[in-house]
């Protein structure tokens, strides 16, 4: 067994070689191989896969169950399954921020400094500053899509955007794509086995990417498994990795409904809001005119103008806290999905060469190549990486999805008690005006 193979071949949900065969299913389509930058590590030593820690709890067998993990209660119990929630052992700490705008005669750009606290012995220093562009942060993730095909990479925000749509030299465009790419880093610093990647270390400490020369890449890693599965077909994905499949795709479905209707809701916030201010504006301009009413009036203009600002407040973390979350775990569930398809891809191969090496050892007797164990220890090292990851990825949902909703719940409230307030103050400026016109009657 090689080097990286995760141990214990029945957590794995592998069986040994002679009894692998499974019914056939139709094969997914090889990916396309990436960028020609190669990584050498160890010197001359031969690149193997990275099992990350090993996972004793399984999955959930069904689609139903896994869905139910989404929960906004804490759940000490599955937290503590995680073998990677503890911070006592970080040591890299990374963070972005500080946007600025390039203009040359070629290009108009924003650069977003990258800082980095480590005491890891990787590091020549212990600290480093550098600047990044958002193409440097593509550049990353697709290296570590290429070293680490078992694992799953963090997504990173859309980098194309609709013209005349939204502005991305705007500060709101910015700010939300400078958050969505410290998440993205800190999440790739925070994983066991994507931290200790050379192409981080370059990205946090090189003054000067050289992306094209790059660093030396894992190919041997990389490429062996995105050339696999050419003639083979999968027979049977595991039931644990189709009650995943089947979860992420209820929970896109979901999430695409939820962002659907935020978008309308955001519109039609967008639209009242318009109407709103004209409304409050009217209230302003009526009572310069009515001196009687004068103070009442300005009361309505006053409590319209609060409750503008207050929806204000409410549809800017909608659009700039809220969606961004969302559309980050839609881009997650593709990069899951992208990972299965990648494991189902290297199981293929194995049982295409383990079929071919049983025909040919019942008709000339000769023994299993040794290249059907490599390929076992591949599906091992997917399948121990992929529930690991897994694992690593509900932990965070839990904890993204209970913070998001706890703050659209506070933001709501906040709307409506400043709503409340304006309006009571209104009715308290009625009641005095209706108390001192009694009196003047009197008089």
């Amino acid at each position: 067994m090689s080097v990286g193979a995760p141990r214990g071949l029945a957590s794995s949900g592998q069986k040994p070689i002679a009894e692998i065969l499974h019914p056939l299913s139709a094969a997914e389509e090889p990916l396309s191989p990436g960028p020609d930058v190669t990584v050498s590590v160890g010197g001359d030593k031969e690149a193997v896969l990275s099992n990350g820690t090993p996972v004793e709890t399984s999955s959930p067998a069904s689609a139903s169950s896994l869905f139910n993990r989404l929960q906004l209660d804490d759940d000490p119990e599955a937290d503590a399954q995680d073998p990677y929630a503890s911070t006592e052992t970080r040591d890299l700490f990374v963070t972005v921020d500080d946007p600025k705008k390039h203009v040359s005669t070629m290009e108009t750009y924003i650069t977003y400094r990258v800082s980095t606290k480590t005491t890891r012995t990787e590091f020549d220093l212990p600290e480093y500053c550098v600047r990044r562009r958002y193409q440097d942060f593509d550049w990353l993730r697709i290296k570590l899509e290429d070293s680490q095909p078992t694992h799953l990479i963090p997504p990173l925000p859309e980098k194309f955007v609709m013209k005349g749509v939204v502005d991305r030299f705007s500060e709101e465009f910015v700010e939300t794509r400078m958050k969505a790419l410290d998440k993205f880093l800190k999440r790739v610093a925070d994983h066991p086995v994507l931290s200790f990647n050379p192409h981080l270390n370059a990205f946090l400490s090189a003054k000067d990417l050289n992306k094209r020369q790059g660093l030396a890449l894992l190919t041997k890693v990389g490429e062996s498994v995105k050339h696999v599965a050419g003639g083979y077909k999968l027979r049977a994905r595991p039931a644990e990795f189709c009650a995943m499949g089947e979860y992420l795709d209820t929970f896109s479905q979901k999430l695409g409904t939820i962002d659907r209707i935020a978008q309308r809701i955001l519109k039609e916030q967008s639209e009242y809001l318009t109407e709103l201010r004209e409304y409050g504006t009217v209230y302003s301009s009526w009572a310069v005119s009515e001196e009687e009413l004068r103070r009442p009036l300005e009361g309505v203009a006053s409590s319209v103008t609060t409750c503008c600002g207050a929806l204000e407040d409410l549809s800017e973390n909608m659009s700039q806290d809220f969606l961004p979350v969302l559309r980050e775990y839609v881009l997650y569930i593709e990069s899951m999905k992208n990972v299965l398809r990648k494991r189902d891809q290297s199981q293929a191969e194995y049982e295409g060469r383990l079929e071919a090496a049983v025909l040919r050892k019942q008709e000339d007797r000769t023994p299993m190549p040794a290249e059907v164990e490599k390929c076992q220890d591949k599906v091992e090292c997917f399948n121990a990486d992929l529930k690991a990851d897994w694992e690593r990825w509900q932990s965070n949902k839990r904890q993204d999805f209970k913070q998001l909703l706890t703050s659209m719940a506070d933001k709501n409230i906040n709307y409506y008690e400043k709503c409340q307030a304006a309006w009571e103050s209104l009715i308290t400026l009625l009641q005095e005006k209706q108390t001192e016109d009694k009196r003047g009657e009197t008089n």
